[in-house]
């Protein structure tokens, strides 16, 4: 604290999908020990140091940085990151009042966008979202930040009904992200659309990091790949033709992988038609006949088959492949799935579609592999449900 002089802040650009500029900066501070500027995060983040401290340097990076957002004609965001414990220690008043006086400066409060991390949050819940109710009468924006780390709560998130969720790609850093994590990020973008929330992505230090955000319904960008912190605001559409290229190699790179998994199916839609067309002629009106002589043909690319009625209720035994050896389960005929997502809605696609379709990648239940399934239409009433196994997927580029 005595070097608090040291202090200032610096500011990461955030840039925008749709215009691909700066639409704004997170305000972070940093201090100079031996000439060279260090990050203050750790300081923030440190429990062990007294929180009039913390409030203090935040103050003192705060005033800094709302000096430089005063130009009239300058109408980006103001990203201000706080640690919602030491917010509510009085119910979010002194940082109310440090922006009210901005405002009699000349300051927008409609420019503001107040950062915080739900999971890290002790308090009462209900009462932090009556702060930020209150904010809002005055413009004041929300971003619930580290959405999907540690303990995050999708629910609290949703109490809160944040402008902006931020998530951080570091995770995907890692060698091979497990499988939960998309899960995740993919509940997260649905919750997203449902309270009426942008998407942000944080920490993109590399290319697939930026392609990977752009593909998962992010709005908003920042990380070191697209621009550092740094002293001062940038040009606002610096990036412009760097980002509208990348978009377009992405876009280029999605619609011919579109392409090859349409073509896929469209060529296993035709596979199950002619083994259809052939097999049902000797299965002698017994589904469990048929499949027992469809599973002989597609002992390379499936592991699970069964028939079910339009209602959902199984109207064959599970034959299940295991240690290369197809085994029958007759214990699941008549048993109903209806209540699985998707499956109604994927009844009335095949009759009205009349064809045969890929699901999504998902988990399966039994064996917790990432599958697809692949649903083919009987007739008006019946309909074959096919289980691919991953390693049929990594095989055949296009299905993952």
């Amino acid at each position: 604290m005595s070097n608090l002089e040291d202090a200032r802040p610096f500011y990461q650009a955030i840039f925008s999908a749709d215009e691909q500029k700066a639409i704004g900066y997170e305000i972070v501070g940093r201090i100079c020990i031996h000439n060279e500027w260090k990050s203050m995060g750790p300081f923030f983040r440190d429990d062990s140091i007294p929180d009039e401290y913390r409030l203090e340097a935040d103050c003192h990076i705060l005033h800094k940085a709302l000096d430089d957002f005063l130009d009239p004609a300058d109408d980006t965001l103001i990203f201000i990151n706080r640690d919602a414990n030491l917010l509510m220690l009085d119910h979010g008043e002194s940082l109310l009042e440090q922006l009210f006086q901005w405002q009699e400066k000349g300051g927008n409060l409609e420019r503001i966008v107040i950062e915080i991390t739900e999971h890290t949050f002790t308090g009462d819940i209900r009462q932090l979202t009556h702060v930020f109710t209150y904010y809002r009468t005055y413009g004041i924006k929300m971003a619930v930040e580290n959405v999907g780390k540690a303990s995050s709560n999708l629910d609290r998130i949703a109490l809160l009904m944040p402008n902006i969720l931020k998530i951080d790609l570091q995770p995907l850093r890692l060698t091979s992200p497990l499988q939960t994590y998309h899960d995740v990020l993919y509940s997260i973008s649905l919750l997203a659309r449902k309270i009426g929330a942008a998407i942000l992505y944080s920490e993109i230090d590399l290319h697939f990091q930026f392609q990977y955000a752009w593909k998962n319904g992010g709005r908003f960008f920042q990380g070191d790949y697209l621009q550092p912190p740094r002293e001062g605001k940038i040009e606002p559409y610096l990036l412009k033709e760097k980002m509208t290229g990348e978009f377009q190699a992405f876009i280029r790179y999605e619609k011919k992988k579109l392409q090859h998994f349409y073509d896929l199916s469209e060529q296993f839609h035709q596979r199950i038609s002619l083994l259809f067309a052939k097999e049902s002629k000797h299965a002698a009106g017994s589904f469990d006949e048929l499949i027992k002589k469809l599973a002989e043909e597609l002992n390379d690319c499936c592991f699970r088959i069964y028939v079910c009625d339009g209602d959902g209720f199984q109207q064959s035994s599970n034959f299940l492949k295991k240690d290369d050896e197809w085994k029958i389960q007759p214990h699941y005929n008549q048993k109903n799935w209806s209540w699985r997502p998707y499956f109604l809605e994927n009844i009335m696609k095949m009759q009205i579609r009349k064809k045969g379709f890929f699901s999504d990648v998902y988990s399966d239940i039994e064996t917790g592999e990432s599958i697809r399934t692949f649903s083919y239409p009987i007739d008006q009433q019946h309909y074959l449900f096919l289980d691919l196994p991953y390693s049929y997927l990594y095989e055949n580029e296009g299905l993952l």
